[in-house]
């Protein structure tokens, strides 16, 4: 009881006010730490007699209590302290003016891809992508272009160092589509867009090396040229305006039977004659046809069950012709002065 008595009287002493961190953490281990004051009084209750123990833990927990109570007082008046402190050396001076925070942007065909996708799966189309690199037989001889054809001289591409005739970079997303006739196992229908990067060896201000095409492809059964010309007319007059005209134009292209070009009306003049149109009021987007039978039946449908068709367009084509771009070669070009112009400040 004596022992008691004496830890307290020394608490006393010690419980003065406006203690430091450390100091406080000193006195938590001299009274509760391992070989503290109160731990060893606790150890002791053993040896205390059994009449006298009531009274002796009575007046243990006392002491636990009072020290328990100063020390997270003091605990938590320090901490006010710091937070205040911190507070204060922190502030930040609103009347100050503020600082110019740099914007990022979205890159002109990151916007007309988005476009596009968004246009074309609210008609019920699937966005499908295929791989860059390919194999000769599915970016040539699968769309019915075989080796020596002349149709490969305006898709002449990059073939891999000691690959040749093997594999190359893809002169166009149609590969996409074969791969996804070849994926589809039990030919059903088939509704997708193949946006993605395709490569031939072209620069001048209307062609680049590596550039932007979308193609879409519609296979199922009684396919037929009328849907191909509702969609593609949908299609213009959703990105280029309603008042967009379109005509079909003969053409051949070896993966489609019959084929055409696809002119819209000049949105510029409206078709009276300018320079964007060369004075004809029409501007060529993008080309299309049914698929041809060779196509179907090389990729594994039979075409006197399923037909289809396909269209494809470049997007750095419609990009210039939506943003005023005169060089196609400005769209790669890596100028941040470039990419600031396109910043739409209404998306979040």
């Amino acid at each position: 009881m004596n022992e008691i008595q004496n830890v307290k009287e020394l608490l006393k002493k010690d419980a003065k006010e406006n203690v430091t961190s450390s100091e406080l953490n000193e006195l938590k281990i001299k009274y509760m730490g391992k070989k503290g004051l109160i731990t060893e009084l606790q150890s002791k209750i053993k040896e205390v007699p059994n009449e006298n123990k009531k009274d002796f833990g009575i007046l243990l927990n006392e002491l636990k209590t009072e020290f328990n109570t100063f020390y997270e007082n003091e605990k938590a008046k320090i901490e006010k302290e710091t937070l205040e402190k911190k507070l204060k050396s922190e502030a930040i001076d609103i009347t100050l003016p503020s600082k110019k925070l740099k914007r990022g942007s979205l890159h002109p065909m990151t916007l007309i891809t988005e476009d596009f996708e968004d246009l074309f799966v609210s008609m019920g189309y699937t966005v499908y992508e295929g791989p860059e690199i390919e194999t000769d037989e599915n970016c040539f001889q699968k769309l019915n272009v075989p080796k020596g054809h002349p149709a490969r001289d305006a898709q002449d591409t990059f073939y891999l160092k000691d690959e040749f005739e093997n594999f190359l970079l893809r002169s166009q997303t149609s590969t996409a589509q074969v791969r996804a006739m070849e994926e589809n196992k039990d030919k059903g229908p088939i509704r997708i867009v193949c946006p993605g990067k395709v490569y031939r060896r072209d620069e001048d201000a209307t062609h680049s090396h590596q550039f932007m095409q979308i193609e879409g492809l519609v296979i199922d059964k009684d396919v037929s040229m009328a849907d191909l010309k509702g969609t593609l007319e949908l299609f213009c007059k959703k990105l280029l305006g309603e008042k967009t005209e379109v005509r079909f134009r003969p053409s051949f292209f070896p993966f489609t039977e019959p084929s055409v070009e696809v002119d819209v009306s000049c949105f510029k003049c409206a078709g009276k004659g300018c320079n964007l149109c060369k004075q004809t009021g029409w501007i060529e987007v993008l080309g299309a046809g049914m698929v041809h039978p060779n196509v179907l039946k090389m990729c594994g449908y039979d075409p006197n069950v399923y037909q289809g068709f396909a269209f494809g367009t470049g997007l750095d084509r419609f990009a210039m012709f939506k943003f005023g771009i005169p060089d196609i070669r400005t769209i790669y070009g890596n100028d941040i002065r470039f990419i600031k112009q396109f910043d739409r400040k209404d998306v979040d």
